[in-house]
């Protein structure tokens, strides 16, 4: 798993390092959204600089993507094939389930089409659905 890991660093350009690696980790092994709180949780061995920086990569150079949510608190979400670091494509669903919290992305549901009034310029579709998941059904 770990030479997957540092693969994916190497091809979107990224130097290899420790944080970086259990930081990715950490978002593959979780399949869900993950916030910078929950990075300082799991992950006291390094500042909160330092893995702020780290999502900052991970988003400029296509690894991970933001997941807007309601509370105001950004949520990061894997971008497994769908990225590179010239463009972010997420023309999928989020799931927030009401009981546990957690955000995680449908990468096999497309959003809807969406228009805009004319004048009006589109730059992208944020689709977040609240329920039940499957755990907690």
């Amino acid at each position: 798993m770990s030479e997957i890991l540092k693969e994916i660093l190497k091809s979107h350009n990224l130097r290899v390092t420790n944080c970086r690696i259990d930081v990715i980790r950490y978002f593959s092994d979780k399949r869900g959204a993950l916030s910078l709180g929950d990075l300082e949780n799991k992950f006291t061995q390094y500042d909160r600089v330092t893995l702020y920086r780290t999502l900052n990569s991970f988003l400029k150079f296509g690894i991970l993507h933001k997941i807007p949510n309601e509370s105001g608190t950004a949520t990061y979400g894997l971008c497994y094939d769908t990225c590179a670091p010239e463009q972010h494509i997420h023309n999928h669903i989020h799931f927030k389930c009401n009981n546990c919290g957690q955000i995680e992305c449908l990468e096999d549901k497309e959003t809807p089409n969406v228009s805009v009034p004319e004048g009006y310029t589109m730059e992208k579709v944020n689709l977040i659905v609240d329920g039940i998941c499957a755990e907690c059904a």
